[in-house]
């Protein structure tokens, strides 16, 4: 049994390629990116002499063996620790909504599915819906039509768009939308189920949805209200 993680990269966009590299020469073929900006103080910048700088934001679903791997390569063949480089992370994943999507995500990964992971006493989870651009609204009726408040929308471009014929059975186009949603988690699973069923492959969003278990969160009292004003 393996267990699943999202991995984040963060790096300066002049530095990409090299990442982009780097990761396919690991069998890692769908990878979403969008930018970003570092946020550094004028005087830090000022002192190193540097421009602001435009950062790259990676995410890929990897197995725990295969992280193992990449954070040794990132080490040794990138010089991640070195100052300027960038970071690389990875956070649980407790779910993914499909067979089809998790084959998708997890292609040349030594992947055996166990039981869905669950943190004790987390309460609420981040619902990742990656989409065709476009198609946010769909996303998000089917999300509240289930229970979900509201949700952010970034841009992204996905790379090993190629292979989702192959598990997934449509084809993907490379400029998607990824709408993140906090919810409670007894809510998850109906809202994923609603997401896949109004906004899925079978749909023109071309929706593939997972879930990421939250261990901490502030700013989240309205949706506790709700909870206690629920008859």
């Amino acid at each position: 049994m393996s267990e699943l993680n999202l991995m984040m990269t963060i790096t300066d966009r002049a530095l990409e390629k090299r990442f982009m590299s780097f990761y396919r020469e690991h069998h890692l073929e769908v990878i979403l990116a969008t930018v970003g900006r570092g946020t550094a103080t004028n005087e830090v910048l000022d002192y190193l002499g540097l421009d602001e700088v435009e950062k790259v934001v990676c995410m890929s679903v990897v197995t725990g063996e295969l992280w193992k791997e990449l954070k040794e390569g990132l080490q040794t063949s990138l010089q991640i620790d070195a100052p300027g480089m960038g970071i690389a992370f990875i956070i649980p994943m407790s779910s993914i909504g499909g067979k089809r999507q998790l084959r998708f995500l997890t292609e040349n990964q030594n992947f055996t599915k166990g039981e869905e992971t669950c943190l004790k006493d987390t309460k609420y989870e981040l619902l990742m819906a990656v989409t065709n651009r476009g198609y946010t609204e769909r996303v998000m009726d089917a999300a509240r039509a289930a229970g979900a408040a509201g949700g952010t929308i970034i841009h992204a471009k996905g790379t090993g768009m190629e292979g989702a014929e192959k598990f997934l059975g449509v084809s993907l186009v490379a400029e998607k939308e990824i709408v993140l949603i906090v919810v409670k988690k007894e809510q998850k699973n109906a809202i994923m189920q609603g997401i896949m069923k109004q906004a899925g492959l079978d749909s023109k969003a071309k929706s593939i949805v997972f879930s990421l278990p939250v261990t901490s969160t502030v700013g989240m009292r309205l949706l506790e209200v709700e909870k206690d004003e629920t008859p």
